[in-house]
């Protein structure tokens, strides 16, 4: 049996509220025991001045594959995650043709086993098509491996269609994941409407177009015991409705993205397409309440929401070019620096919304932990180093962000997926 140490490092382990400089033995792929002196080990990494913790987990992953290669394939996607610490993911649906049957859904599996990099699970679509009219066999997508199902960016318009399959999907006890945002509102909006979106000159998208949903969401999973998933929220009344239907007993769950945090609408004065995502960069006051739903737990986790674009696809007018960043790899340093530098999270905190937070929602009892028995899947971070982003350097396919030559603090030293080290940073 081979057995690896690390050695050394601040231990955070949410799951068993952990936080303190040890060793983790891991034996034949699991996680034996945390403590000092633990004996001898086939390999040992040594950690010191670094934070161990289980690995990072991401909801909602474009990936891509197949069907639009041009923007990301599942290795690359992959290997992308494994830089940014993701030790897990959830691959939305919205691939050609979409992930509605259960052949798509084992291909998706196919393809991640191909990639050896992080474990791939797949999102099967709540439609056929995603095209919001007839649902899926949802039956078929959860027996193929389907964590959840969602219709990923494309909203569900039909409120009778969502609590169909809000029943639907609870006799297999999955989730929906939804994307909160009334078409009819946002219909060729670019950005946030508001000061800026006046200013510019620029058709926006009301604060209104994503709470109306989020309300309608939360009062059908209310109606059917169903389970939603809020992704991307991005607004004060999202939050304060979740917070609500949280203290009701309302089976909902929502995440935020680190772009939500670090940028605002403002950012939209360059008319830079890389500043386009959907739901949009909002203003301060928004950011400010996101912020105190993840302090408070309202909010359960943090997505990089990864929606990788083409390079021929972004350098077009504002208008015609699509939606998204990609955010795996930028993930934890952009975390940094909105949440534990300014003191608004602890470290505890901010790593429950990337590993046992994602791990609730997702249904995985053995990943987001370190307890002993489970797979070890850890993730190593080296959380003083600065360095500058340089997209040129991503191992995402794409590069559409906009926080390329930012300098940031944070970042992933070492990833293992069950006991093997599958990424090492140049640092290491």
């Amino acid at each position: 049996m081979s057995s690896l140490l690390i050695s050394g490092g601040r231990v955070i382990d949410v799951n068993q509220q952990l936080d303190q400089v040890a060793d983790v033995l891991v034996r034949d792929g699991r996680v034996v025991q945390i403590g000092r002196d633990l004996g001898h080990a086939d390999q040992v990494i040594d950690a010191k001045g670094c934070i161990v913790s289980a690995g990072f987990i991401d909801t909602h992953v474009g990936v891509r594959d197949p069907g639009y290669e041009e923007d990301e394939t599942t290795a690359t996607a992959t290997a992308a995650a494994l830089a940014g610490g993701f030790t897990t993911i959830a691959a939305l649906p919205d691939t050609l043709p979409v992930v509605d049957n259960a052949a798509a859904a084992e291909y998706v599996v196919l393809q991640a086993k191909r990639a050896g990099n992080c474990r791939v699970h797949p999102l099967g679509a709540v439609t056929r098509g995603h095209a919001g009219v007839e649902l899926s066999d949802l039956g078929q997508l959860a027996r193929s491996g389907a964590l959840a199902f969602t219709d990923s960016q494309v909203p569900i318009a039909s409120a009778e269609v969502m609590r169909r399959a809000l029943e639907y999907a609870r006799m297999f006890q999955r989730p929906i994941f939804v994307h909160p945002q009334d078409p009819t509102l946002t219909a060729a909006g670019v950005m946030h409407e508001g000061y800026f979106s006046t200013l510019l000159g620029l058709r926006g998208m009301p604060a209104a177009a994503e709470e109306i949903m989020v309300s309608r969401d939360i009062a059908l999973a209310e109606l059917t015991g169903g389970r939603i998933h809020l992704m991307s929220i991005s607004t004060c009344g999202s939050v304060e409705q979740v917070r609500r239907a949280k203290q009701q007993g309302i089976a909902v769950t929502c995440d935020v993205t680190p772009h939500h945090l670090a940028l605002s609408d403002a950012d939209m004065q360059s008319y830079d397409s890389r500043f386009k995502v959907r739901p949009p960069l909002r203003s301060s006051e928004h950011i400010a309440s996101l912020i105190d739903g993840l302090a408070d737990g309202t909010i359960d986790a943090i997505s990089a929401d990864h929606q990788p674009c083409a390079s021929e696809k972004k350098d077009r007018e504002l208008d015609q070019v699509p939606f998204g960043i990609v955010g795996l790899e930028t993930m934890l340093p952009l975390c940094i620096k909105t949440l534990i530098e300014p003191g608004r999270l602890t470290w505890l905190q901010l790593l429950s919304k990337l590993t046992t937070g994602p791990a609730g929602i997702l249904q995985l009892p053995q990943a987001g932990s370190l307890a002993s028995g489970v797979p070890a899947d850890i993730t190593v971070i080296d959380p003083d180093i600065e360095w500058t982003i340089d997209p040129s350097r991503f191992r995402s396919k794409s590069r559409n962000t906009p926080f390329g030559n930012w300098t940031v603090r944070g970042q992933v030293r070492t990833v293992l997926i069950g006991g093997e080290v599958r990424y090492r940073s140049e640092r290491s």
